[in-house]
């Protein structure tokens, strides 16, 4: 293929006629699919474009809702934007096997963030910390026009240590700031802290150390927050989880084996919790925040003891079943995408407008639900009964069903197993006339 330069300065034009003249067999029917999905109204769709760069369409994914979310008492329709079949339905089976045994509870154990400031020095510790410990309070002291107005909204810098790591990497120190960033993920904001800190750290180190000079290597938020964590948990009598007691009993007993084994099988806990952040990853996209920075905080925090493990806990204690869940959350309700991008802002009236704390629970809420819901599956009648007729529609558009092929399809499967060969079958012969 050909390489071009400049590309950027395209016109959204110039890119889309480039693009699909060396790219494409057919560069007209790929110009009109780039096309068909630009938004009609103008503004809508320059404010799309300025999103990211070099854009030249949108990328579609549906926007559910999953309704019936009794979440401390208070009831949610939570939006989900997903494209997996069977997700929004199994939340929403969740929550509504919940609603009648009190619902969900969740609370927020703490909102701090971490950035740091890494850097090498090759000479005396002791001189290091000295040095440290006599400008901890100048290096604050110049973040302050970057943090007057957080700090005003009861956020800004919590502290600011020095990390000596040179036991794992040869003269590798930290500047390591933790952060309260309200309802804002913060992600500029701590950056912007840290580059200050790490220029005013040099420039002292400059006026201050005679001999060797600590040379600064980046300056980056963690997306590792284990101390920005939401707690959210069922539980009731294990007598009512079914209407056989002793069903129910069983189920309670396989239910909490089933996490077990998610906790020590590291090939069962990564499928394990992959189920939670269908959940997770879902409303944290239709609220507009940054799944990616969640799911590699999250993961990381499933392997945080030397192992990857569950991420959720399930116990049966005098009779009482209980299912709960600890989740690192880093995230905003203003700010980004959630000031700017008009079905985000739906969302986020859609929950009531949360803080971001509130929000924290209400995903730790959906991750849960979607774990419960998936494992009540496994240990009962199996994930694919469920899972493969809400793919069923999947299969029909597939193979281009007509309306009444797709009624008499689904009316089939309605009292037998689906597979991708049965489909067809059935498919085939409702075309043969059979």
């Amino acid at each position: 293929m050909t390489k071009i330069s400049g590309f950027s300065k395209f016109s959204k034009d110039e890119k889309i006629a480039w693009l699909t003249t060396k790219y494409f067999d057919n560069a007209q029917k790929a110009r009109e699919l780039l096309q068909l999905y630009w938004n009609s109204d103008l503004k809508l769709q320059k404010l799309h474009d300025e999103f990211s760069e070099n854009t030249i369409s949108n990328f579609y994914l549906p926007f559910g809702v999953a309704p019936n979310f009794t979440i401390n008492n208070k009831v949610y329709a939570i939006p989900m934007t997903i494209e997996e079949s069977s997700v929004i339905a199994a939340a929403s089976k969740a929550a509504k096997f919940w609603n009648d045994k009190g619902g969900f509870s969740a609370k927020v154990i703490d909102t701090q963030k971490v950035g740091q400031v890494h850097f090498t020095y090759a000479g005396n510790f002791s001189t290091l910390k000295d040095f440290f410990h006599k400008n901890k309070a100048q290096l604050l002291k110049e973040t302050e026009n970057i943090t007057a107005n957080m700090v005003k909204r009861g956020g800004g810098i919590l502290d600011l240590e020095l990390r000596d790591k040179t036991k794992d990497l040869e003269n590798y120190y930290q500047l390591y700031c933790t952060f309260e960033t309200l309802d804002a993920m913060g992600a500029n904001f701590i950056n912007s802290c840290l580059e200050q800190i790490a220029s005013s750290f040099k420039n002292l180190a400059i006026q201050q150390l005679d001999d060797k000079k600590p040379q600064v290597i980046m300056s980056i938020l963690s997306n590792y927050v284990p101390n920005c964590i939401a707690h959210a948990e069922v539980s009731c009598p294990v007598a009512d989880l079914l209407d056989e007691k002793e069903e129910a009993k069983l189920f309670a007993q396989k239910f909490v084996e089933a996490v077990k084994i998610a906790q020590i099988e590291p090939y069962r806990a990564v499928t394990h919790n992959k189920g939670i952040m269908n959940g997770i990853d879902a409303v944290i996209l239709a609220t507009g925040n940054d799944f990616r920075a969640v799911e590699a905080g999250v993961h990381a925090y499933a392997a945080r003891n030397g192992q990857y493990s569950s991420l959720t806990q399930a116990s049966i204690e005098n009779g009482i079943f209980k299912f709960w869940i600890e989740v690192p959350l880093a995230l905003g309700t203003v700010g980004g995408l959630t000031s700017l991008h008009p079905l985000v802002k739906l969302a986020l009236e859609m929950l009531g407008k949360p803080s971001a704390k509130e929000l924290m629970q209400i995903v730790a809420v959906a991750g849960l639900a979607q774990n419960f819901a998936a494992l009540k599956s496994l240990v009962t009648t199996g994930i694919q009964e469920g899972h493969m007729k809400m793919h069923l529609m999947n299969i029909l558009n597939q193979f281009q069903a007509t309306n009444s092929e797709k009624e008499k399809v689904i009316e089939y499967f309605k009292s037998h197993t689906v597979s991708h060969s049965s489909v067809v079958k059935v498919l085939e012969n409702i075309r043969n006339g059979a």
